[in-house]
Order: C-alpha cells, then structure tokens, then sequence
C-alpha cells in the first residue's frame, strides 16, 4: 500500500489473543513491514480499532438506535448533556489509555447503522460542542489522513510488526480459516478469468484499443467488482454469488471479442507481425480480417469444446492458436477432447507434432454432460471420446498455430493410449511415468507409495490420500458453528475407497495417468508428463453427500517423511512466502483451542515444508485454505458443503447447489493441484516459474477450415517482443496496456524474494527497447503502484517514521532510474515497477 502512495492503513480484524496483548502493551499501532525483501519501502503505519471498526458503545445514532440521544432542552425531564459528556469523556479516556500520543480515532457507523446522515449528524454536531465546551477532551469531525497527521507530528516511537495477522478467530472456537476455501466454483471462475484478462489486455495492445468496439473494461470492472471482501472470499448469499459470476461472464463475453478481432488481425498475411504499429492507425479497422468461424472454449475444463469434438475430414480440419501472455518462450502440452482417433497434428511450419489419444474418463462426460445442461440450458450433444494431447512451443508474448486434421496414414496419426488395469490382491505394485519423474503405486490400496526424480536423485516415500471434516453443528456463536466463514471441525473421517473400483492405468509417449473413482462423489486422475517433473492432480469432487445431517469439509493430504520441525511456509498474495510454525504465534503466547482451524492459512500460490536435505511443493489452481498439521504433511482444503450459518452476517447455509429442470443437487467441483519434491534449496525455480504458468494458462482460440490452406494463407507465428530477446527467467509481465491516450501502462514484477533461489534472487535488467520492437519509445514516467500519481512526487510526500528499541529497518535495495537513452529497467527482488510509455505516433483514442 505504501507503494501506492498510502500513508496509513486502519482496520479491526485481528485475533482476539493478539488484540488483548496488544491493548495491554499499548501497541494496537505500529509500522508494519508487509514485505521482508521490501523492508522498509513496504513499511506503512497501521492503527487497529480497539474493540471493532465502529464507535464505542453508546454511541451509534441510527434512527431508533439504542443509544441515547443528546437531549438539551432543559425544559424536558431527559435533560442529558452532562451525563452524555461524562460518557463521552469515559469512553475517549478508556481508548487514549490503550494508545500512545494523544489523539484517538473513533470510525462513526457500522454495518447496517450508517444509513439516515441525518441522526448522525445532529448528534455529532451536539457532542462537538458540548464536549469542547466541557474542555476535557477536544473533539473534531476528521478524517484518517488528518489522524495520521497528527500522530506523525507527535516524533513518538512505534513498534515493528512484521509478517501478516492470519489466521484470526474472533473467540476461542471462531477462526475465520473457512472462507479461505469457501465457493471454491468462484474462486476458481476469478482465477481463470483473470489470467484471461491479462491476455486479452496485451491482444487489445497490439490490435490497437477503440472506442467504437468491444473492449476489456467491462471484464476488469466484473474482476474488480469480484475483490470485494465479501465476493471472491465466498462469504455472500447464493444470489449474490449468481450475480459477481453473471458479471464475470458478461465481461468475459465481451473480452472475447477483442482476443477474436485481435488474432484475426495478427494473423492477417497482409500484416508484419513484427511491425505491426507501421500501418496507421485509422487503417486498423480495414485488417480486422475475420477468423472464419472461430471459437473459445470457456467450459474447455470440463472436456467439453464443440470445434475440437467435430469430426475431421480430408477437406475439414481444426486450426488452434496457443496465445502465450508470458515473457518467456513456453513448452507445454495442449489437451483438447476429440471424437476421432485418426489425426494428425502439424506446427506453424507444418511440420507434424507428436501427439497422443487418451479415453476420457467417465466422470468427465458425465460432468460435462450435466453442467452444459444447467449452465448453457442446452443437451451437451457430446460425441467425444478422448482427450488428443500434444505438444506445444509458443514464444512469449506471442502465440503458436496449430493444424488438427484427418490422417491420410495409420502411420502418422496420434498414438492411441495403452489402458492397463492392476491386479489386485496380490500385494504388488506399479510405476508410470515415462521421463525422469516416476510415481510407484500400491495395487490394493491404490495409493501413491513412492516418489523418484532420477535427474536430480530425489527418492522419497510420499503419501496422497483424501479426508474430510463434519461441520460443527452449531446454531449461535456459544455454539459456534461451521459456516461460510468460519471453519470449526467437529470430526475427521478418512476417505477410503468404496467397494473394488479399480484402478486405469494409461500410457502414452507425451504423459501417464491413473484414473481413480475414490467413491460416488469423488474422483481423481494422476498425471505425469515425460517432459516436466512435477505430479498434476485433478479432482472432481461432488456433490458432497449431506443426508446423513452434518456438513463437510473435503481436503487432500499430501504425506512424506520430512521432518520439517512444525515449520511450513504459505505464500502472501502470490509473492512473499511467509514462513508458519504450527500452534505458534511470534507476536504473542497463543492459547491453542483449535489445533486444526487455528493452523489453516490462505493459499494462493502454494504451500511447501522442508527438512535438511529436501522440500515438498504444492501449488494451487485457485485460493484455498491449508496447513501442515504433521510434521512432512500439506493438507488443502478443496470443497465445503455446510448446513448451518456460522452467524456472522451472511445469514444463510453455505449448501450450494446446481440445479436442472428445477432438481438440485450438490455443486460439483473440478480443479487441480501439482506437487514436486526437490533437494532443499532448489523448488523455488518451480514454484516461481510454473507458479507463472498455472496463473497464466496458454489462451486457446480455435477456427475450423475448409480445405488445408491455413499456414500458408496466414501469419502462424507471432512474438510482440524482439525475436532475439526474452524476458529474464525471474521478471514477469502483470501489466500490459493501451491507456485512452495511446500510451502504455507497464508493470514488471520481480519473482523472487531476498535470498530465495542463488540464481535469481539478484538485480536484474528489463531492455525496454527489445520489449517494444519497432516502436520509437520517446519518454518513459515512472508512477506509483496504482498508476495514478508519478513516484517521484510521491516519495517526496512519504512520511518516514520512527521505529523503537532496536527494530532493524533493514536496507532498501530497488532498482535505478530508467536512462531515456539506454531504456533499461532494474529490478529488484520482489520489486514492481510501474511505468507510462509514450511512443512516437499519435493516436487519438477512438480513432
């Protein structure tokens, strides 16, 4: 925030242990240092309310409120002033004893209690001046920058706080570690749409922005909308829920006509796709060439995309173009559900692209078969029966072509899957995998028993398997219940597998799966890729069965045998790890009464533990909430379904549901998450690097042809940057787009922390001028995080402060100023800056 040019930061929520110290010790403000490489650039002066962010009792003038009124007419038998004086002056005394200085806040109104101004105002207006003529205390109507001010101009002394407030419980059996997972169809649709947006911001760029067609704002709009602490946090009423995901897809729906006009335009034969600003820019319009019948595949997760399920003939085939929004060149594999299983690939120089045909497994047809019903209100019409996997090569910033057509031999057509089924009963085991990462299962339980990695020697016993909690069943907050946002475990159940499904084994030349029905409403597939050395999982999991009357809670577990010391790290919002110690707070002595709810931490990006000689990763497809309750154990939490509110203001079960033709059932949900063991030191380049690239997924765009002209009819190959040139392997790209004035916002953010990774945790350089290739870059602005003042002249406004005792600031390293000759960027380690560049053209928005 103080990157943004904030100068304080107020709010009220923090654990009701760390609250009672911190009125005791007088340090309920303090700097806070939110960023351990920042250090003291990130430090920002923090107030936290003594009680909670409303006034002190008696004093909310809502019209039939409880407090009393003001009542100055001595004429009247409820003539009040002293006594209302007395309270006010008590209240401001109680308050000034838990701070320091000499100026106290109050935040008049609470929720639902700031409606009519009226009341309020006239009995603030009386307590002003009665108060001020009574003289003990001098009040004032202020704002928090005022506050601030003032407490700066006291020269006092203020304690460090460095980390973060999580978790936090408001009484002993109230942790809000819930809602970390809470709607967890929500949190992922957020997720996904915004590395979709990224992409559609830089397309929209390098097309040119208008003002006469679609554009990206109403997708930023529905994804600003969607940071509300009540929204993407799963903590609102279902219908309220409806409405953000209407927004959403809304907003995505007009996106997708900029990433389609875009490609159109990019891949025009009539363009230099590099040198694409030389044509002017009142021409645009004229190149904005149609795709032909061109498709997204937004249910794509679901196995469902009715342009890859077509059937292929020797005049028909599918053109996909793999749209890359990072800065490096990117290998990946493209998976897309087929009907046919006599085809062929070729890249962007028609050379033919190894490729592989896996069955789909039958919950997936089954997911895709009930949620197109409910979500596009039509049958799926489905006829594909596997998913074609192929590899992929795209350049950064750039996208890759694609051709899928009917093979004319048997011999250069996609290798079919073998299918392989364990023999169970005979205590044995097996391997798959089929490059230097390699998983050994057990046959009887059907779980994983060991993990090996030959390249880097890492062999390890791992363990993954699925449990869930039962919901308290609780009705008030004496009996505190599990609910949207408190998490309160009553029970743990393991989750074994019903009955003797067995296992698939499927092996390919590009990835192996097993495939797994744990029981009726919970599903898992296995991958592992030959090129990477990470294990993927997908989980499909629902509707969770509640019949039984208790709400649950469903995690996965991923086991070892590190002896990681209690000790895990969580990431904060996707960048600086923060190091956990289990039933441990460093700012207080913490009172344990839940061991589970009171460890459970949000993750964004990922969780890892580690012992001397080796680290486990795992990384998350959307936020959830988790921890590591054993030593050498992740656990994440992926799914709630709950039957009593927790009464904290939603007013309503979490029990969601997907309804057809008027029957409902339990929300399904699918997604994923990838776990790697490394030698100790070196999964930060994992997590740092595919971290990126599960944020960032290729963007798929898809036309059918007519006949086989495509590659040399079209630009099949693009990169906006200098083909010489990629971004470092440790500077991502968050923010790439065209301003109403022509100009572009940039931002580049540093991946990796102070003393994280020996190889990238160091300065490094961004060349502005191999960035933007054939653009004459006539001046570059650096501005604050949020783009709307210059850095310059928002440091010269920063309020330094003084920290106590022997609080070490730390020193600052961030990178130089941009020479206007040499155009180069310097970054730092967690650094992001943020710039304006103008170019040589003029550009009228609009035009």
């Amino acid at each position: 925030m103080l990157q943004m040019g904030f100068d304080s930061l107020y709010f009220a929520r923090i654990d009701y242990q760390d609250r009672a110290k911190r009125r005791n010790d007088k340090t309920l403000e303090v700097i806070w240092q939110g960023s351990r490489s920042l250090s003291s650039s990130s430090q920002i002066f923090t107030g936290i309310f003594p009680v909670h962010y409303d006034p002190p009792d008696g004093f909310t003038f809502e019209i039939n409120d409880v407090s009393d009124p003001i009542q100055d007419d001595d004429l009247l038998f409820n003539y009040n002033v002293q006594q209302r004086v007395d309270d006010f002056v008590a209240a401001a005394v109680v308050q000034a004893n838990l701070t320091r200085t000499n100026h106290i806040m109050w935040a008049m109104g609470t929720d639902f209690r700031y409606q009519y101004a009226v009341s309020w105002f006239r009995q603030m207006d009386k307590f002003i001046h009665y108060v001020n003529l009574d003289g003990r205390v001098n009040a004032l109507y202020s704002t928090p920058s005022v506050y601030t001010d003032a407490k700066y101009a006291a020269k006092e002394k203020w304690p460090l706080k460095t980390g973060d407030f999580f978790p936090y419980a408001d009484r002993e059996n109230a942790y809000w570690t819930g809602y970390f997972t809470s709607r967890p169809g929500l949190k992922g649709y957020v997720r996904m749409l915004s590395g979709y947006y990224l992409a559609a911001r830089q397309l929209e760029f390098f097309k040119g922005r208008s003002s006469s067609g679609p554009g990206t704002d109403v997708l930023a709009d529905a994804l600003a909308i969607a940071q509300h602490h009540d929204a993407v946090s799963g903590t609102e009423r279902q219908h309220v829920a409806a409405d953000y995901a209407l927004r959403l897809s809304i907003g995505y729906k007009e996106a997708e006509k900029v990433v389609e006009s875009s490609l159109a335009m990019l891949t025009s034969s009539t363009l230099n796709s590099m040198h694409i600003d030389s044509i002017p820019k009142f021409q645009q319009a004229s190149y904005l060439l149609s795709l032909g019948s061109s498709f997204m595949c937004p249910l794509l997760n679901i196995s469902y995309c009715p342009p890859s399920e077509a059937n292929f003939t020797s005049e028909k085939s599918l053109v996909i173009i793999a749209y890359n929004s990072l800065g490096w060149k990117r290998e990946d594999i493209i998976r897309i559900p087929v009907s046919s299983e006599n085809l062929v690939v070729q890249d962007s120089d028609g050379r033919e692209v190894e490729s592989q045909l896996l069955p789909l497994s039958n919950i997936s047809s089954q997911t895709a078969n009930y949620y197109v019903k409910a979500y596009l209100g039509v049958p799926a019409n489905r006829s594909a029966r596997y998913w074609l996997a192929f590899s992929a090569s795209v350049p950064p910033l750039g996208f890759s072509t694609y051709v899928i057509s009917s093979a004319k031999t048997t011999d250069s057509r996609s290798m079919i899957s073998t299918v392989y089924t364990p023999e169970v009963g005979d205590g044995g085991t097996f391997e798959f995998g089929q490059g230097n990462l390699k998983l050994l299962y057990s046959s009887n339980e059907g779980m994983l028993r060991h993990y090996t990695n030959k390249r880097n020697s890492v062999n390890a016993d791992a363990k993954q398997s699925y449990g869930y909690y039962t919901g308290y069943n609780g009705t008030d907050r004496v009996f505190q219940a599990s609910g949207a946002y408190v998490f309160r475990p009553n029970v743990t159940f393991s989750v074994d597998p019903e009955g003797q499904v067995p296992l698939a084994v499927i092996r390919g030349s590009l990835l192996d799966e097993v495939h797994q029905q744990i029981n009726t409403w919970l599903h898992q597939v296995t991958r592992v890729y030959k090129t990477k050395e990470h294990v993927e999982v997908e989980f499909t999991i629902g509707p969770i069965p509640v019949d039984d009357g208790y709400g649950k809670e469903i995690i996965a577990q991923i086991s070892t045998a590190l002896n990681t010391n209690k000790t895990f790290y969580t990431d904060s919002n996707g960048r600086d790890f923060i190091k956990r110690i289990r039933d441990y707070r460093s700012d207080w002595d913490l009172e344990v009464h839940q061991p589970i709810a009171g460890n459970y931490y949000p993750i964004n990006l990922g969780i890892y533990v580690e012992d001397e000689t080796r680290e486990l990763s795992v990384l998350v497809d959307r936020s959830v909430g988790g921890s590591s309750l054993k030593d050498g154990q992740i656990e994440l939490m992926l799914h709630r379904r709950l039957l009593n509110d927790d009464s904290r203001g939603v007013g309503e079960v979490l029990n969601e549901e997907t309804c057809v033709l008027q029957k409902c059932k339990g929300l399904t949900v699918q997604g994923k998450y990838y776990l790697r063991i490394d030698p100790r030191g070196e999964g930060a380049k994992w997590r740092r690097t595919f971290g990126q690239e599960v944020y960032s997924p290729l963007l798929l765009a898809f036309s059918e042809e007519e006949g086989n002209t495509w590659l040399s009819s079209h630009v099949t190959t693009f990169s906006a940057i200098d083909q010489s040139y990629t971004l470092p392997n440790n500077i991502a790209v968050i923010t790439l787009q065209e301003l109403q004035s022509g100009a572009v916002l940039l931002r580049l953010a540093h991946l990796y922390e102070t003393e994280e990774d020996k190889d990238y945790s160091v300065m490094t350089n961004v060349e502005l001028k191999k960035l933007f290739p054939g653009k004459k870059i006539t001046k570059v602005t650096e501005m604050s995080l949020s783009a709307n003042q210059e850095r310059k002249e928002m440091e010269k406004t920063r309020l330094e402060w003084k920290l106590e005792g022997d609080a070490d600031e730390g020193g600052v390293v961030r990178g130089g100023e941009v020479d206007p000759v040499k155009l180069v960027v310097e970054l730092a380690p967690m650094e992001i800056r943020t710039f304006i560049i103008y170019f040589d053209y003029l550009k009228v928005f609009g035009s």
